[in-house]
């Protein structure tokens, strides 16, 4: 995964040794996202997800003189309608190295994983006011489905319900 128009960047599969970095990565990424509080993650658990018995999570880092300063976190969907599909989790490079192409870089070596484990096809979301990235991933043709509306439970709130649930 070597981008042969930038020698100094190496596009490679992250190791363990990457969590530190990856967390970090995640941290400036809530902060860019205006949620810092938001990420309950831990690199022991980063450690275990991605990299125990059963991962759930691939990793790619970008990495210029031995320091990682972008990442692509995926994991792999089963759509009813369309078969297997790669989610993009994040992308995020490191403020001082944004410009460079090195989310390019980290962005086209995803697509390659979609193709080399016969995804058909990727998605991922984007925040409305993002217009850097909605820009960046205009480049690419990508669809932007306004019709969608995300929705998520918390742990807590899952447990919530289910403390409150009475059997019909």
């Amino acid at each position: 995964m070597n981008a042969t128009n930038f020698p100094n960047i190496i596009i490679r599969k992250g190791t363990q040794e990457d969590i530190p970095s990856m967390l970090k990565l995640v941290k400036e990424l809530a902060e860019y996202e205006k949620a810092p509080d938001e990420v309950e993650n831990t690199e022991e658990k980063m450690l275990e997800d991605g990299f125990g018995p059963q991962p759930i999570y691939g990793l790619i880092v970008a990495e210029l003189e031995k320091k990682i300063v972008g990442i692509s976190v995926y994991y792999f969907r089963y759509s009813t309608w369309k078969g297997k599909r790669l989610y993009l989790e994040d992308i995020v490079v490191t403020e001082s190295h944004r410009g460079k192409k090195i989310g390019r870089m980290l962005f086209n070596a995803t697509m390659q994983v979609s193709l080399e484990t016969n995804c058909n096809g990727m998605l991922w979301q984007v925040l409305d006011w993002n217009t850097p990235a909605i820009e960046f991933y205009k480049k690419y043709n990508a669809h932007f489905d306004g019709e969608w509306i995300n929705c998520s439970l918390s742990k807590l709130q899952i447990q919530e319900q289910l403390s409150f649930a009475k059997p019909d």
